[in-house]
């Protein structure tokens, strides 16, 4: 087995200006060849505005480009559509130049007005995109999520090879945020045409173009030739193979005919591939920074009352539900990865108490316990694990329906504000750029409340969220008060409890023997499970 691990080299990766202008190719790399990847889920959709899941997450990097990017395998920025920027001194004013030449797939060459439409239409509460509330750094972001306005007064097209944001405030998480598939380009041309539909047809500027869906069957990317970076991507194309059980995809692996099993290794045949020698060879161990979380609904009775869900967290038997994972975790007892800069050292969270758990439901005037729903993906190991919780809660009074849905239908059910409680696992939280901010405004925070947000529990502190926008008015994101701050407001939201922390898990990433690349590609902190635009085949 193969093993990468994340460092403190995280808190070098806050700071800025420092980015990368270059990366080194791989020596090795062959061009040619087809891969196959296996789900078991269809993708919901490939649309950079809408798609904020693990599983779709690489595909649509490798399809669409923003202003900024990462250096493969790393959490390192370097710029993507742009050539070059200026920030003002005061942080508030970035002048991005564009790339000369690059055109979308459709043939025609991206300009300012393209990078001007995709920031206005991510942000528009039409599209709602659950990836709106990371831009609400730029001047004019609530007249348009209020509806006043119908373009962000803060993004100027200067001509047609440049654009300038303007910030209301300093955001440290500024230029990552521009490195977010949320901030792809793309052509109002092709979303006209489509419509709803652009996610089943996307048109992007990447290394990869859509060649055929077959919906519950496969996806099929063909190589970009036209792809401005020389000489990627190696890969002819990737096929995307949907509906394939786990054990099934590995026993596939295991014969040759799939090259990444994309949900993993399954957790009941863990031990018996890390057992064999030539088959862990194939592993590949990442750090991550992640959590694995239950959702409370606090919008929807009885988790409006927060007895209720200090019980609950009460009640959860965390080590006995990282069992079930083959110990592949640590037991989490706040929203932040330990490895994440201003993660709370010390902060005991709540502790195991079955005992105390009964008494605050009797606090709560629900002495006798009540009945309630648990959203799961249906992949192993995630309805196992809820019933794990479900046998926990039991202990304490607590009647729990697991309903054990695709993907994208808890998604659903979770931004729609339909489901009581959800567990996170195969959409748990994985940090989009190496910043405390990451778990907070999206999964916590107010602007991720709304209709189709990832703040699945509901969750909206007015007085937290003023205290998170002034963790992020710093210009320097390393800012030791920044961090501070940070720890500050995960004690907050914990101290309020609409999350029950479970633990945070490694990586783990096999791959066929013919897969060639730096095994940083394949636990890639951007790109999960794998940045397709670098790796290759070595036959």
């Amino acid at each position: 087995m193969k093993k990468l691990l994340c460092s403190s080299a995280l808190l070098a990766a806050l700071a800025l200006p420092a980015v990368a202008q270059e990366y080194t190719a791989d020596p090795a790399a062959v061009s040619g060849g087809m891969i196959t990847i296996t789900y078991k889920d269809d993708v919901a959709t490939l649309d950079p505005a809408i798609g904020y899941d693990w599983q779709n997450w690489s595909m649509i990097k490798s399809l669409f480009d923003g202003l900024m990017d990462y250096v493969p395998g790393t959490t390192e920025l370097r710029p993507g559509l742009a050539e070059s920027y200026d920030v003002s001194d005061d942080g508030t004013v970035f002048t991005f130049t564009l790339r000369k030449g690059v055109t979308f797939h459709n043939g025609r060459e991206m300009t300012a007005e393209d990078v001007k439409y995709s920031l206005d239409r991510v942000t528009n509460p039409a599209t709602q995109s659950p990836g709106a509330g990371f831009f609400a750094s730029i001047k004019g972001f609530d007249a348009i999520s209020t509806g006043e306005a119908e373009d962000l007064t803060g993004v100027e097209v200067v001509d047609l090879q440049t654009i300038r944001i303007t910030l209301s405030r300093p955001d440290a998480t500024f230029l990552h945020v521009m490195a977010l598939n949320f901030a792809s380009v793309v052509p109002k041309e092709a979303v006209d045409e489509f419509g709803a539909d652009f996610g089943k047809h996307p048109v992007g500027t990447g290394a990869f173009k859509l060649g055929d869906w077959t919906i519950g069957q496969r996806l099929v990317f063909e190589k970009n030739a036209e792809y401005w970076r020389d000489g990627v991507p190696y890969l002819d194309g990737i096929t995307f193979e949907v509906g394939q059980e786990p054990i099934v995809a590995l026993l596939r692996l295991q014969q040759g005919e799939v090259d990444v099993p994309g949900d993993g290794i399954p957790p009941a045949k863990f031990q018996e591939v890390m057992a064999d020698p030539d088959q862990a060879a194939r592993v590949v161990e990442g750090g991550q920074l992640h959590t694995g979380y239950i959702t409370l609904n606090v919008g929807q009775e009885p988790f409006d009352k927060l007895p209720v869900r200090e019980a609950v967290n009460m009640a959860i038997n965390k080590d006995r539900i990282i069992q079930i994972i083959n110990g592949r975790a640590v037991a989490a007892n706040q929203p932040l990865p330990p490895s994440m800069p201003g993660y709370s050292q010390g902060f005991d969270g709540f502790a195991y108490d079955v005992e105390a758990a009964k008494a605050k439901l009797a606090e709560a005037g629900l002495e006798d316990g009540f009945t309630t729903q648990l959203y799961v993906m249906n992949t192993d190991p995630n309805p196992r694990i809820a019933q794990a919780i479900q046998q926990d809660l039991k202990t304490i009074g607590v009647d729990v329906e697991i309903r054990s849905l695709a993907q994208a239908n808890v998604i659903e059910a979770g931004g729609g504000g339909e489901a009581p409680m959800i567990w996170s696992g195969g959409m748990a939280w994985i940090a989009d750029f190496p910043d405390p901010s990451n778990f907070y405004g999206p999964i916590l925070g107010c602007a991720g409340a709304g209709g189709g947000g990832w703040n699945w529990s509901k969750f909206c502190d007015e007085g937290i969220d003023a205290m998170a926008t002034d963790a992020d008015s710093f210009t320097d994101p390393a800012d030791p008060a920044r961090l501070e701050l940070w720890s500050q407001v995960y004690q907050q939201v914990m101290a309020e409890a609409p999350w029950v922390p479970v633990f945070n898990e490694q990586r783990y990433t096999m791959k066929s023997e013919r897969m060639g690349g730096a095994d940083a590609l394949y636990v890639d902190p951007v790109s999960i499970p794998v940045n397709y635009d670098y790796v290759f085949v070595t036959e």
